[in-house]
């Protein structure tokens, strides 16, 4: 027994004899503590980060000697060797520019932003803590040659180099690795179901085409969002933030934004972190009642279509519809609308969740995490119509093999419509519930015809008395017949008879790649690949899915090798060469290739230059859509989607009396591509009643679209001047867009006869057709940020960009690029960290210039506008937290970046923000 314990004892205390324990502070040159600071014995994994307070404890197993290292995004590296069991180590660390921190994205693999080889933005702690945005994924806005269109106020479209709607499929977002886009929709959704601002490790976006490396859908930019590691942070962190909204419309209402993280190592081999958010906000009001174009410009117009006025799609030419009655004129009547205020409540809210679990069997950097996230909430979307999107759900659920070599993952994206609604055709459903359309200008006609020949009044008298009386007895907002008409309306998915619709899509997806520099130095050499596979579930709410699911899928490989070469003492070169195989089921594969150069010179300038080509396949709605939207019917372009959409039209009297049509005729979705005029022409012809002006539409169905980019830039160190410059252009071959075509009822585009009838009657049906242009699409544009310390240690940053498209508009008027991106921006940031102990501040001002919107709700000019956002925080170290107030436009000066959204108002806030490293 005493043999036993003396093996126990020597055991045990050759355990404590194995520990090392090093302690220590890091703080910058003015003595101040980073938190958050990585210190990690040097060629091992093994390390953690310092506290609120910039203090760090380490036990690890390994004996003295080796080597610390401690670092932080924006400060110098520095290390230390360890010599002797509790060792006190400080370090201080000096603070560098934006150029040299380190990015991931650009190349797959670590390296300074001054030597990446294409033009990378990043946004880190600091840059989260010093935003006087009301969020983080606002704050990106101030990132050099982004966009932002602002949705609603939950829901924000990040672009960059123009080409972008709401409906943003040119652009991806990485969560973790993670595409975000929802499966019904197929592009990104803001950050709804994305990170909260405390588990924010870094922001990184890639500019222009990146397809090379990351797939079809990079194809105009992409941002990769980082979480923090549960190894490296530890404890528990959050913010809440109260303030109000306050828009001229909506008036000042409350506005919450609450997050918790929680991160625990209970081992050097697990870990696991779980985070929430809660956003409630009012929404953004959107009372633009301006007259689409050719409707009139006031609501007084016979023929008006409001932007925000929903239910005055519905029109038609009365004399066709009165069988040809010489006493009715030859105009188009629309039938009274609802204001878009009257359709939804406006509640803005999202509530999300996620965790991950972490596993390290070797305690070294060989990792094995499953991550879970969920979000649900409710914003406003604006595609071919207005939708109000309440109670969505979104999960996705990743199981991810990594170490510093290479990393395999797969993840599933589902989603759920919930009870979102189109609020559009909502308008138009109630305008039926009360009275058919059929019904409602029969009254029209008759109350106009007796006004004229037995009242004797004018023709614009006859009008006003003609509408009194078909809207004798309307549902008003409010009232019990306009409840239960709404209600039932938004519960009844069939868009015949309601607006409600259902979504249950998901996409499987899973990528690899390998970075095989470790086997070898001559050079680096990475490989991948990817796979998706989409399930399209809409019930036939939004897709042809009328009959079960519609599956497709894709694929890609690629390699990329890298090489520096040091020329001599004061230049680097570094070389990289990527491409990338990627296939659709439905398309022939595409190669996109991609070379860069990087030359550094003394270390404080580089001259970077790149070319490569990207490709989209055509997304999940230019393929499968089939939907009503009112004026006009979106049809995707798979040639097996083409006749799965069909519809029953009612004929007009005049149809069916001077040209023997029956009362109804079926038409499917193919007509838009075999049997059609131009929108553009049709429009010509009404007004001249010349068939010569007549175009066939008949537009090809959609490939894939591919581009050519060109890069150079320069970024240099100038004493206390930091540059990041960045010149590109950009050639499209088969861009992908829409056309407007009309389809008549009966006859064929082009015979001069049966057709020409069809549309002088109404009897047609406007189409929007998913489609590739032959003519020459073009972009060019630069950016330049500057940034500098002066008044000793303010920071003042600056960055302008132009962006300019080369199409001809007026040479090709049915096709639409929607560019959709101001000629110039102007961003000036100015602020410190640490303006007194503990106090800073920052202001960001941002000026863009006027342009054209073009989308499927509506296209019209933008205004200049210009916005400031302003913060002040102060940092009490003694219970870890920072508060800050803060304020979003601050001027109050409301403006919009889309034809048809809310003005944006102002957000002025105060927050709080715990233990956040």
């Amino acid at each position: 027994m005493k043999s036993i314990l003396s093996l126990l004892l020597l055991f045990f205390c050759g355990l404590s004899y194995s520990q090392t324990t090093i302690s220590g502070i890091v703080t910058d040159e003015n003595s101040q503590p980073i938190p958050g600071a990585n210190v990690i014995i040097v060629g091992t994994s093994t390390g953690t980060v310092t506290d609120f307070d910039g203090n760090y404890f380490l036990t690890v197993s390994q004996e003295p000697p080796f080597t610390l290292r401690a670092s932080n995004i924006g400060f110098s590296t520095e290390t230390q060797e360890i010599t002797a069991n509790n060792q006190t180590v400080n370090f201080i660390l000096k603070e560098g520019t934006s150029l040299d921190e380190v990015v991931i994205s650009a190349s797959r693999t670590p390296e300074r932003i001054f030597e990446s080889p294409v033009t990378v933005e990043r946004f880190g702690l600091k840059e989260i803590k010093n935003t006087a945005s009301a969020d983080f994924y606002n704050g990106l806005e101030n990132l050099k040659g982004v966009d932002v269109n602002t949705n609603s106020l939950t829901f924000n479209s990040i672009n960059t180099r123009g080409f972008a709607t709401f409906a943003n499929t040119r652009f991806m977002q990485l969560v973790d690795g993670m595409d975000n886009s929802t499966p019904a929709l197929n592009f990104p959704i803001g950050n709804l179901v994305g990170m909260i601002e405390t588990d924010v490790q870094s922001v990184e976006l890639l500019p222009g085409a990146a397809s090379a490396l990351y797939g079809a859908n990079a194809f105009n930019g992409i941002l990769f969002m980082r979480s923090k590691s549960p190894f490296d942070v530890q404890g528990i962190s959050g913010y809440y933030k109260q303030g109000i909204t306050s828009q001229d419309a909506a008036g000042d209402n409350t506005y919450r934004d609450l997050g918790v993280r929680i991160a625990h190592k209970f081992s050097d081999k697990f870990a696991a972190k779980v985070n929430f958010g809660w956003l409630k906000g009012t929404d953004w009001y959107a009372t633009n009642y301006q007259g689409k174009p050719g409707t009139g410009d006031t609501r007084a117009s016979i023929g008006y279509d409001g932007y925000n006025i929903y239910g005055d799609e519905v029109a038609t030419n009365i004399r066709a519809a009165s069988g040809g009655l010489g006493i009715i004129p030859d105009v188009v009547v629309s039938r009274t609308g609802y204001e878009e205020r009257d359709l939804t409540d406006y509640n803005a809210e999202s509530v999300k969740a996620d965790w991950g679990l972490y596993y390290r069997p070797w305690a070294n950097d060989f990792e094995i995490a499953y991550v879970g996230k969920v979000g649900t909430g409710s914003t406003i979307y604006q595609g071919s119509n207005r939708y109000s999107i309440d109670n969505f759900f979104q999960e996705q659920h990743k199981l991810e093999l990594r170490n510093n070599n290479f990393f395999l993952r797969g993840y599933m994206v589902a989603d759920k419509a919930g009870d979102s609604y189109d609020m559009t055709v909502t308008g138009i459903q109630i305008n039926r519930a009360w009275k058919s359309d059929e019904q409602w200008f029969k009254d029209y006609i008759t109350a106009f015809g007796g006004a004229t020949t037995i009242g004797g009044a004018t023709e614009d008298e006859a009008h006003v008395i003609a509408r009194a009386a078909a809207e004798e007895g309307r549902f008003e907002p409010g009232s019990p017949g306009f409840k239960n008409a709404f209600n039932k309306s938004i519960n009844d998915p069939n868009l015949v008879t309601g607006s409600k619709f259902q979504d249950e899509s998901k996409y499987y997806h899973a990528d690899a790649n390998y970075n095989f520099s470790h086997l070898w130095d001559v050079v680096e050499v990475q490989a991948g690949g990817s796979y998706r596979r989409y399930e399209l579930n809409s019930s036939g709410t939004i897709y042809t899915d009328y009959d079960g699911t519609i599956p497709y899928s894709e694929f890609g490989i690629y390699t990329q090798l890298q090489k520096q070469f040091d020329l001599n003492e004061s230049l680097e070169l570094k070389l990289t060469g990527s491409a990338r195989y990627d296939k659709s089921e439905f398309f022939d594969g595409f190669v996109s290739p991609r070379v860069s150069a990087g030359l550094t010179i003394n270390r404080n300038h580089n001259v970077r230059a790149s070319v490569q080509t990207g490709f989209r396949n055509p997304t999940t709605q230019d393929l499968f859509i089939g939907l009503d939207a009112g004026p006009y019917v979106l049809v995707g372009s798979a040639p097996d989607n083409l006749d799965r959409y069909s519809r029953d039209y009612d004929i007009s009297a005049a149809g069916q009396i001077a040209f023997g049509q029956p009362a109804s005729i079926n038409q499917t979705g193919g007509a838009a591509y075999s049997n059609s005029y131009s929108r553009k022409s049709v429009e010509n012809f009404a007004a001249s009643s010349n068939p010569a002006d007549l175009v066939i539409g008949n537009p090809d169905i959609v490939q894939p679209e591919q581009v050519t980019s060109m890069e150079v830039g320069y970024r240099g160190k100038l004493n206390l001047l930091t540059v990041d410059l960045s010149m590109y252009y950009n050639k499209y071959k088969d861009f992908i867009s829409t056309e407007y075509v009309i389809s008549p009822l009966y006859g064929v585009a082009g015979d001069n006869g049966l057709s020409l009838g069809a549309l002088a009657n109404g009897d047609y049906q406007v189409y929007q057709a998913y489609t590739n242009s032959d003519i020459a699409v073009q972009s060019y544009g630069a950016a330049i940020g500057l940034g500098m310390k002066v008044f000793n240690g303010f920071d003042l940053d600056g960055s302008y960009t132009f962006a300019k498209e080369d199409f001809d508009q007026d040479a090709n008027p049915d096709f639409r690029t929607g560019f959709n991106t101001p000629e110039h921006k102007v961003k000036l940031s100015f602020g410190h960290t640490e303006i007194v102990k503990n106090l800073g501040f920052n202001v960001a001002w941002k000026w863009s210039d006027n342009y054209t919107w073009q989308a499927s709700f509506g296209d019209g000019e933008i205004p200049s506008f210009h916005s400031m956002d302003a913060q002040i925080n102060y940092t009490v170290p003694k219970i870890k937290s920072v508060f800050k107030v803060g304020a979003s436009n601050v001027l109050g000066e409301e403006y919009f970046t889309a034809i048809g959204t809310g003005n944006i108002g102002s957000i002025y806030y105060v927050s709080w923000t715990l233990n956040n490293l």
